[in-house]
């Protein structure tokens, strides 16, 4: 059964509930409301609880890449240094370290974009996620502030025209 499915069946659950006579309060069986809540959460994709971890990891990974765009560099400079005393040799030298360079930075910048991508997806899923449980909340919430008002209207036409 899918989330949504499961938050129909808390949502009967609890509309079902034997009311408290004089009260807005209801009796619920705990068992079948924790149930629920079981198997609500054993269908929330894994990833979910996994977000800060996805997201920290692709810091880490774009990380790597520039400390490797860094070390692609410095080894770039170094054989630049060592070849300066033969100027054809020099001038290939410096073209190769521009070619090792666009590639460095290149695929820095491709690493940056599929983490970007990877931990936007990730996050629009729990943003749709928590967004239809936070409806569902909301609605469950106007539904009891309504049944409290017409508590409220009862009580007041409960009492006598003299008073």
């Amino acid at each position: 059964m899918d989330v949504k499915g499961l938050l129909k069946e808390l949502r009967t659950t609890v509309e079902a509930a034997r009311a408290m006579p004089m009260s807005s309060s209801a009796v619920i069986n705990r068992q079948t409301v924790l149930d629920l809540i079981g198997r609500l959460e054993s269908t929330l994709p894994p990833d979910v609880g996994r977000l800060d971890e996805a997201s920290r990891h692709g810091g880490s990974v774009v990380g790597d890449a520039s400390k490797r765009a860094d070390e692609v560099i410095s080894n770039a400079h170094a054989e630049r240094t060592r070849l300066l005393s033969d100027s054809e040799v020099y001038q290939a030298a410096q073209q190769e370290a521009k070619a090792l360079l666009r590639e460095a930075e290149q695929e820095a910048a491709e690493l940056r974009t599929e983490t970007d991508e990877y931990v936007d997806g990730k996050l629009a899923n729990l943003e749709i996620s928590l967004t239809k449980t936070l409806d569902a909340v909301t609605r469950g919430r106007a539904r009891l502030h309504g049944r409290s008002h017409f508590d409220q209207l009862s009580e007041s036409t409960d009492e006598p025209d003299g008073a």
